[in-house]
């Protein structure tokens, strides 16, 4: 089976609403068509090794995806059984998940699979994450539980970066941090406005400083990465004619390795508290001479001139850089491709991540 096969196979199975078949799927698939140790931990994700040494390169994803467009699916209505409809035309595949990421979930089990053993210096390891697309909690509870590679490949996408058409080496990415300010203040008649406390002013007075404020920056080999804050959202008030006692803003923070924007500052402001929602962890390579590796790897497979490149969102790679691992992003899926009614992705382009992949486990 190779990889556009196997791509088929994979994004054919629902797995936006439960990832309990697709998982299954890799489970079995890696038992069949590997000698691989394999395993499934309690959250579902899984877990694949083979060779030895000193030093181990995890090939990571994941194979949980968004919901799909009605159009991706059979039928009228998206539901949790809803079968996923798949079209091939132009050297490309067309449907839910195929971009991010099952066809480099495909490329990376072929490339596990198909990894010479007398060139294998490490212990490779196939790792497929459940809840990505929730927040990247499974990559976050297999850390949590103890799994940390040496190093590590996540086959998002890194390819369009430089060039059209080019798949670039990613060396490190921005994470996301959304958080929610609430305001409280003390109700009252409009009318009467002295009498009560108005939340939208306590909110609006956190939202000049939060304007205002200096995100931070940092570099990875020589690239440049710039952090950055925005309110998104505001809500507060129950009535035209009444104070608002309560007004809550949301923040989304785009996190840059080694530091992060200082929210808490907002409660300096009386009747003002800060909460963290979610916080999904950025990643940076700090290996130069695995990131030039990959890079000559990847230069070798392909006729344009690839880069280094850093990527604004955040993937596996951030939980998976907090266990210790240097780790890369390189993938098939382009700019804006993921999460469309039209998402798709080349044929040629997974055959290139596979060369890669393997290429990479082959030569570290």
């Amino acid at each position: 089976m190779d990889v556009a096969d196997l791509t088929r196979e994979l994004v054919a199975i629902p797995s936006h609403d439960d990832e309990t078949a697709a998982g299954d799927y890799v489970e079995a698939w890696l038992r069949e068509h590997t000698d691989a140790a394999v395993e499934r931990d309690e959250h579902g994700n899984v877990f694949a090794r083979r060779g030895a040494g000193e030093e181990s390169l995890a090939l990571a994803g994941h194979h949980d995806v968004v919901a799909p467009d009605a159009s991706q699916v059979e039928g009228d209505d998206v539901a949790p059984e809803s079968d996923y409809t798949l079209e091939e035309r132009d050297g490309r595949l067309y449907g839910r998940g195929t971009a991010d990421m099952k066809g480099c979930q495909a490329a990376a089990m072929c490339a596990f699979r198909d990894a010479d053993p007398d060139d294998l210096d490490c212990e490779l390891v196939f790792a497929s994450f459940v809840e990505e697309e929730s927040g990247a909690l499974g990559s976050e509870k297999a850390v949590d539980d103890g799994f940390a590679p040496d190093y590590a490949v996540v086959g998002e996408g890194s390819t369009g970066y430089s060039a059209d058409g080019v798949t670039d080496v990613a060396v490190a990415h921005k994470g996301r941090r959304g958080s929610t300010v609430t305001a409280r203040g003390t109700a009252a008649h409009a009318s009467e406005a002295e009498k009560g406390e108005n939340a939208v002013y306590a909110a609006t007075d956190a939202i000049e400083l939060l304007r205002d404020m200096e995100v931070p920056e940092t570099e990875v080999l020589g690239h440049e990465l710039e952090g950055s804050v925005v309110v998104t959202e505001i809500e507060g008030g129950s009535a035209w004619n009444v104070v608002p006692e309560r007004c809550e803003i949301t923040v989304d923070e785009r996190t840059v390795p080694g530091e992060r924007a200082p929210l808490e500052w907002v409660e300096t402001y009386e009747n003002v508290a800060w909460t963290v929602d979610q916080d999904l962890e950025p990643m940076a390579c700090g290996d130069e001479a695995f990131a030039d590796l990959a890079l000559e790897v990847a230069a070798a497979e392909q006729d344009g001139d690839p880069e280094h490149v850093v990527k604004p969102h955040a993937t596996d790679a951030g939980n998976l850089a907090q266990a210790g691992a240097d780790c890369l992003v390189i993938g098939a899926a382009e700019p804006g491709e993921a999460h469309t009614a039209d998402e798709s992705v080349s044929l040629d382009v997974l055959d290139r991540c596979y060369r890669i992949y393997r290429g990479i486990a082959e030569s570290l």
